[in-house]
């Protein structure tokens, strides 16, 4: 877009509509013109950005198409300027180069060019669950493509640009790591970047298991998080995916926000009468309550099956608690997590006690 505008072009991009928003507004502001198209159909599709772009290209006259998944310029621009970039860089000690697959131009250039210069570094291609370049590079056959939210990488049909045969090895990552990493990149190393990042970030680690003292590995990071400000770098948006879990308060926080005219734990003693447990109750606004001897839990009173048996029999109000009481309430630390009381909750406890 930048030099079509410098060159005095008319220059139009098209792309499928999970792309950011930043990313056509940065085009847009440009002079370029964006067709937007949907994510969720085949390459062969008539809607398909692919199949839109041939046909603007067709309608367009003095038109061309650089189409970057056919065009061996691609590739042969990385082979040229990254890969001697990285191996000067590295004074020639890179042993494995970790990448992101999406035409493969630049895991392509950049790894034809390592191996040119020592034959054993490792080049390994990073592909999203839902693309189909892993699944051909192994079975050598297409596999059915599913959408998947990593922008930039992973493909549902093989593009021509892309060598396979200067990769060694392919890693497949999903969406929810992709992105979690992606976050943990701006947070804990100031490196704002986008979910192809991230994506390689987490194949990169689990190279790095694998790898000696002696290993250099270099990860490339292709793209800004600039332009995913309202996605990969949004709270909002990754909690809608369900990428980001809302905090959980623990369980001493929501006993802090009870009401102040509660005491901390409403108690009833087992030698009080049963008519003080039904006075207590309505008095503190509880269905349940610990019958403590001493100081040590030994039961509990709950409401509904308190008042079915008044109702049936009168008399109990002046008899002990004692005498109607169930087994005490599962005890729980203050530190445990609110899954804990969740499970013991849904086994049929009508209440714990916290202490």
């Amino acid at each position: 877009a930048m030099v079509a505008a410098i060159k005095g072009y008319r220059v139009v991009f098209t792309m499928p509509d999970k792309m950011s928003r930043e990313k056509i507004d940065l085009l847009k502001a440009l002079g370029a013109r964006v067709v937007v198209t949907p994510t969720a159909v085949p390459p062969e599709h008539p809607e398909s950005y692919y199949r839109v772009a041939e046909r603007i290209h067709r309608d367009t006259p003095n038109s061309i198409l650089p189409n970057q998944y056919a065009n061996q310029a691609n590739p042969r621009a990385h082979y040229e300027t990254t890969g001697p970039e990285i191996w000067r860089d590295t004074d020639g000690t890179v042993t494995h180069f970790v990448c992101g697959m999406g035409t493969g131009g630049t895991i392509s250039g950049v790894g034809k060019f390592l191996k040119e210069k020592n034959p054993k570094v490792q080049v390994i291609g990073v592909d999203p669950l839902g693309s189909i370049l892993k699944d051909f590079f192994y079975k050598k056959e297409p596999m059915k493509a599913h959408t998947y939210k990593i922008e930039g990488i992973g493909e549902d049909f093989v593009p021509k640009s892309t060598w396979f045969d200067t990769i060694d090895e392919v890693v497949k990552v999903g969406d929810k790591e992709a992105y979690l990493m992606t976050r943990r990149l701006a947070r804990e190393e100031g490196i704002l970047a986008g979910s192809s990042s991230g994506a390689a970030v987490v194949a990169a680690r689990q190279i790095a298991e694998t790898l000696g003292r002696d290993d250099v590995m270099v990860v490339l990071l292709p793209d800004t998080g600039e332009r995913y400000l309202s996605k990969a770098h949004n709270e909002e948006w990754l909690k809608e995916q369900g990428y980001l879990e809302e905090p959980v308060a623990p369980l001493m926080t929501i006993l802090r926000a009870k009401e102040r005219t509660i005491p901390g734990v409403v108690t009833i003693d087992i030698a009080a009468k049963v008519r003080e447990a039904a006075d207590m109750m309505r008095q503190y606004n509880v269905s349940q309550l610990p019958v403590m001897d001493t100081g040590i839990l030994v039961g509990s009173l709950r409401e509904e099956i308190l008042m079915k048996a008044l109702l049936q029999n009168p008399k109990l109000y002046d008899d002990y608690v004692a005498k109607v009481m169930d087994k005490p309430f599962p005890v729980v630390e203050p530190g445990a997590d609110l899954e804990q009381v969740y499970k013991l909750l849904m086994r049929g406890s009508p209440a714990v006690v916290i202490g």
